[in-house]
């Protein structure tokens, strides 16, 4: 992918919808971060979601393939 394609995404993401640009912001971040070799810091909805899966699991609460 050339630089000149990345410019002309990167213009038309500025009329994209916020929660489309945050998206792609957290995937380059995240990206980023393995690139330079940096630890990954999860978002707080990620948290939350680790958060209410470790309270299910002690709860005895786990999903089936039913």
């Amino acid at each position: 992918m050339t630089a000149k394609v990345l410019k002309d995404v990167m213009e038309r993401v500025e009329t994209w919808p916020k929660e489309a640009q945050e998206e792609l912001a957290e995937i380059a971040l995240e990206i980023d971060a393995g690139l330079q070799g940096g630890v990954y810091h999860a978002t707080p909805e990620e948290l939350a979601g680790i958060d209410r899966g470790l309270k299910a699991a002690r709860e005895g609460r786990f999903a089936t393939d039913k």
